[in-house]
């Protein structure tokens, strides 16, 4: 079993948070990272607001034409959460109650986590959820709920397991449903996803997180970009950008595969004007995450670039707040994708955390 080596989750992700507010003057009701531009804050504040509004009644959030409800969930989740809100305190806690509650009722009796009838590529909201609930466990204080949640991310993690390829990857479905086929980023959702879980006490067995670093590998080429897949598929600057955040993830930061990606990624990245490849999103929603971890300079130009761009890109909606449009999953995806960009130096989730 992989070791957590904090106090424990709980206390863990509590002093995290406790630490996040007083070094950066936060409060446990929502803020901004010290020396942050006020617009960023307010824009922030305003495009969270946006995505409570799109709520349903039932708990959930979905993609263009109500796909992938169980994914814009977790990520929609996720979002609030890093404005500091928990399911007990502050602005949007009755907001993520409700999308713990949806994924929870939508845990199925084989540890998945979403409705294959709904979300076609149920792999994504599966790691997406992980990652959610993880987050959330270490902060619930009803012992009765916290149960709950460790059932449902013991289960989750053992289909994670089961559905884990051959090669070592993942697929938009389970290994026997999609016979054997994998691909990268649903990979790094599950990395991601079960990191999560185990930062939170779940135990995730060594040899699936070794399988899919393996898997990393093989799907390295020589000049550091990640292809599509085991099988082939070329390079892909997103999917180059996510495996970096999954190494860092998995604990491997000084994998000997890093520098090379590190340098195929910001050969492609860097430029944040640069959209000749496809998800131009979805990549810097992980490239952001490897720039915060490498901290100093480094992110600091990176954010530099990266939130006059976002906050130039916002669409009104008026007394519901600000939204990002761009891409065809949906701003549900692109708002809370972009939200956890600019969210990163809230320092509130153990999961994004240097």
């Amino acid at each position: 079993m992989l070791e957590c080596k904090s106090r424990g989750p709980r206390a863990a992700q509590r002093w995290a948070r406790l630490s996040a507010a007083l070094v950066l003057g936060l409060s446990v009701f929502g803020g901004a990272a010290a020396g942050a531009d006020s617009k960023v804050q307010k824009i922030v504040s305003r495009g969270l607001d946006w995505l409570a509004v799109q709520q349903t009644t039932r708990g959930n959030w979905s993609a263009n034409e109500g796909r992938y409800p169980t994914s814009m969930t977790a990520l929609a989740g996720t979002a609030l959460l890093l404005e500091g809100s928990t399911t007990t305190q502050g602005k949007y806690q009755k907001t993520i109650r409700r999308a713990v509650d949806y994924l929870i009722e939508h845990s199925r009796s084989n540890g998945l986590i979403g409705d294959p009838t709904k979300d076609d590529r149920y792999t994504y909201g599966h790691g997406f959820s992980m990652l959610f609930l993880s987050q959330v466990l270490g902060e619930e204080e009803d012992s009765d709920r916290r149960k709950e949640l460790v059932r449902v991310l013991t289960k989750a993690v053992e289909f994670s397991g089961r559905a884990q390829t051959d090669e070592g990857g993942w697929g938009y479905v389970s290994a026997k449903d999609g016979n054997g086929f994998d691909e990268g980023s649903t990979t790094i959702t599950q990395v991601q996803g079960l990191r999560g879980c185990r930062n939170a006490g779940i135990p995730v067995p060594k040899e699936i997180i070794d399988k899919a670093i393996k898997y990393i590998h093989k799907c390295t080429m020589d000049d550091g970009a990640v292809q599509y897949s085991s099988k082939g598929g070329g390079g892909r600057p997103a999917i180059s950008a996510a495996a970096i955040a999954c190494l860092f993830n998995a604990g491997e930061y000084d994998d000997k595969f890093v520098p090379k990606m590190m340098s195929y990624a910001e050969k492609n990245l860097a430029n944040i004007s640069n959209q000749g490849f496809g998800h131009w999103h979805y990549a810097h929603y992980y490239y952001s995450q490897v720039m915060y971890r490498e901290g100093g300079k480094k992110w600091e130009a990176y954010r530099d670039k990266i939130y006059p761009r976002l906050v130039s890109e916002v669409t009104e909606a008026g007394r519901d707040g600000v939204y990002w449009a761009q891409g065809y999953v949906g701003p549900v995806f692109t708002t809370a994708a972009n939200l956890t960009i600019l969210q990163l130096e809230n320092n509130s989730l153990p999961i994004y955390q240097r």
